[in-house]
């Protein structure tokens, strides 16, 4: 456990999520508006629809390389230096987006984004450090609504500035960054222990040694598909939920930013107050595949919406799945030790990017499919209703390990 305690754990608490809060803020803004300049680039709604999900692509390649290196030096060097390099980071990629010429540029931006905001993996390794493991999975609960909370305010920002001009959004987010910087710098205190680090090593920094890992406890192994298959699901939205919303409803990027901040206030809500409560009352296994069959319904009911109120009342059975990523994560650290903690973050952020590179290129060409003339697939909603069949089989998975992993420890008790 962390040398922090008491008050001085509750404060370090605030700043981690205050810092998060801002982080997710900047990158929310950007969100109604990222796509409409790719379409803006790219002249077709159809192509903006695949080149949309090689962008998305590129940022998870980049976290699929990064995080394992950046987890690897939080375990080292301790977390506050990460988070402050990847908040300077982000800025700059920020302003390099705002200035952005052509396609290319944008690119190199989002090549950029995924290695600096890969320290999202200190930012959980950091709960990790100063919360007892009975009380992880109300942590992340805490970090996912101050994420949710982000991106209440981000989108709805973002839409205000993308009526402005599709550049406005990025310069405030890479203000929003730079006071991240700043916050961080001088009250966010270093959460690891000097007696608790590790040596750096480029045999478990890299992405293929830190999953390792993940192969040394059974439940952990099983926790491991259900983390990719969820990522796979997730980045339906990232790859077509904008262009889909434009194209379906003739929404822009105003009521993009409304309903994505509605939905950031029902993750909010539900990771806020409701993870906590349902972890202690029927345990962190049973919360997860709750979760994730409430994901699983929520997104099949988007697919199927044939008009927009629908369309956003699909967001409520889907604000559900903010049951199960901290569950999913609370069981997962409590699988290794103190110091092995951000070598599992990066190993489950590289599980993360490997479905953020192969998702979005698949829902990208999916989508663009469905809208091409003569496709025997006319169906634009098609890619939420895969993503929903995904969603089903991580919460199947999720049923079959929590089972096995409540009769290993019957059998260890009796």
């Amino acid at each position: 456990m962390s040398i922090l305690s008491g008050s001085r754990r509750k404060a370090a608490i605030a700043f981690i999520l205050v810092t998060a809060i801002l982080d997710i803020v900047a990158m929310g803004i950007i969100i109604p508006v990222l796509p409409s300049l790719i379409e803006e680039f790219a002249g077709s709604n159809a192509e903006a629809g695949w080149i949309n999900g090689v962008f998305v692509a590129l940022w998870a390649g980049m976290q699929f390389v990064a995080s394992p290196v950046i987890g690897s030096l939080s375990d080292r060097y301790g977390r506050r230096p990460v988070i402050l390099l990847s908040t300077v980071g982000l800025a700059a990629d920020y302003v390099l987006m705002a200035l952005a010429p052509n396609l290319w540029w944008l690119a190199l931006g989002r090549i950029v984004a995924g290695i600096t905001s890969s320290s999202f993996t200190t930012v959980f390794a950091y709960m990790a450090d100063i919360t007892p493991p009975e009380d992880r999975a109300r942590g992340y609960g805490l970090i996912g609504a101050a994420f949710s909370a982000g991106f209440v305010a981000g989108p709805l920002l973002g839409g205000v500035l993308g009526e402005i001009s599709p550049r406005a959004p990025f310069w405030f987010a890479a203000a929003m960054s730079g006071i991240a910087f700043l916050y961080g710098l001088f009250v966010l205190p270093e959460s690891l222990v000097p007696e608790k680090r590790m040596t750096f090593s480029w045999k478990r920094a890299n992405p293929f040694g830190a999953m390792m890992l993940l192969r040394s406890h059974a439940e952990l192994t099983g926790l491991a598909i259900v983390t990719f298959l969820l990522h796979f699901a997730h980045h339906v939205f990232s790859a077509v939920f904008v262009l889909y919303a434009a194209y379906r409803f003739n929404w822009h990027a105003w009521e993009v930013g409304v309903l994505l901040a509605m939905v950031g206030v029902l993750d909010m809500t539900v990771q806020g107050l409701l993870v906590g409560p349902m972890a202690k009352r029927f345990g962190d296994r049973a919360t997860m595949v709750l979760g994730l069959f409430g994901g699983a319904i929520g997104i099949a009911w988007m697919g199927l919406a044939s008009t927009g109120l629908l369309f956003t009342l699909a967001m409520f059975p889907n604000a559900l799945w903010g049951l199960a990523m901290p569950t999913l994560q609370s069981l997962m650290t409590q699988r290794v030790s103190e110091s092995e903690q951000g070598q599992l973050q990066g190993a489950n952020m590289s599980v993360a990017s490997v479905a953020g590179v192969v998702s979005p290129l698949f829902f990208g060409a999916v989508y663009a499919f469905t809208l091409r003339e003569g496709s025997w697939l006319p169906y634009p909603g098609a890619a939420f209703l895969i993503a929903s069949f995904v969603l089903l089989c991580a919460a199947l998975i999720g049923w079959v390990v929590a089972r096995q992993a409540s009769r290993r420890e019957e059998e260890a008790l009796s």
